[in-house]
């Protein structure tokens, strides 16, 4: 039978065979896996598995020489550039991807065509001209159409001129067909926002796929555009009310800009959205319930008789074509740097 010292010294055996290979591992030179640059202040640099600092000195592992430990006064060691290097090459810091500057623009051209005007709300791309409301706390564009059933309805603006005589007494201007407009909106300081011509907004092109009517004269015939909405001024005109009709009057044209109007006259305060596609109209005061038309003021004496009627009543239902906010997912860029 072995004795009891025979099976001791064959037990640390045992042990040390297996500790050993796992000394080995955690004794791996540093170099096998981790490399980096100790700058020194005069501009040169050692290549280093590791360094750390101790009172007054760096010590550090020399990648060139094996591993060997060495140390040098810290005043000579630039840490700071050290650290950015270090920084700037970590394996573990996933480098942000690099956009290119002309899909940049695009997306910013893009953005700028559907701009954000409500948290995760967005004018659309096809309509010409909506309201911002607002039902039950939640924001909503409502598109509005022109009315006059005399003009083609394929066009997104729609132009019937008509010159206007400043000084003459107020008679009816336009006609609007039932007593109450399809829009109703719920706020008193509504935004509108108007798609204006892809030209210069400030040029006297009309907005593509326009319909200009020419109201003097017997003949009444469509000619070609010759204004473009952004250089026009806006009003919102309260309309009266009767048995089954809306009269949209006219209005002292001179007093616009003057600080002053009628009281069923309101003025808007225009601002050209960053990209120039579209224009917000806002009301420079409250409107009380009622019903409305927005015109558009071609010149000092014309009109466009083709209005964009609504009403404001708070206590009014959803609009059946709101357009509701969607929560948009972020876009994320593949980093094809590796690849």
């Amino acid at each position: 039978m072995p004795s009891v010292n025979k099976l001791r010294k064959a037990l640390k055996v045992m042990v040390l065979s297996a500790v050993l290979p796992l000394c080995a591992v955690t004794q791996q030179p540093e170099s096998a896996s981790h490399r980096t640059r100790l700058y020194l202040k005069d501009g040169s640099y050692q290549v280093v598995l590791s360094y750390r600092i101790s009172g007054s000195n760096v010590i550090y592992r020399s990648a060139e020489r094996g591993g060997e430990q060495e140390e040098i006064p810290t005043n000579l060691v630039d840490l700071d550039r050290t650290q950015k290097w270090e920084a700037s090459h970590d394996p573990t810091v996933k480098a942000a991807p690099v956009i290119d500057p002309e899909l940049a623009r695009e997306e910013a051209e893009r953005a700028a065509h559907v701009p954000e005007v409500a948290p995760n709300l967005h004018l659309p791309e096809r309509e010409s001209l909506l309201v911002l409301d607002n039902f039950r706390d939640t924001p909503q564009l409502i598109p509005l159409t022109q009315t006059d059933g005399d003009l083609n309805r394929q066009t997104s603006h729609n132009i019937l001129r008509q010159s206007i005589n400043p000084l003459a007494h107020a008679h009816q201007l336009v006609q609007i067909k039932g007593v109450r407009a399809a829009v109703q909106l719920h706020v008193p300081l509504p935004e509108l926002y108007i798609r204006i011509s892809e030209e210069n907004f400030s040029g006297d092109a009309a907005p593509v796929g326009a319909l200009e009517v020419d109201t003097q004269g017997s003949s009444s015939r469509v000619k070609d555009p010759k204004q473009n909405s952004a250089g026009s001024q806006y009003v919102i005109v309260r309309v009266d009310v009767r048995q089954d009709v809306r009269i949209v009057s006219t209005f002292s044209m001179n007093l616009l800009g003057a600080g002053k109007m009628e009281e069923d006259v309101v003025p808007t305060k225009a601002t050209v959205l960053p990209g120039g596609h579209w224009m917000k109209l806002v009301p420079v005061q409250p409107l009380t319930a009622g019903e409305y038309a927005l015109i558009e003021v071609l010149s000092d004496h014309e009109l466009n008789l083709a209005v964009w009627d609504f009403g404001v009543h708070p206590a009014a239902p959803q609009n059946r074509d709101a357009i509701l906010p969607v929560e948009r997912r972020k876009p994320s860029l593949e980093d094809r740097s590796s690849h």
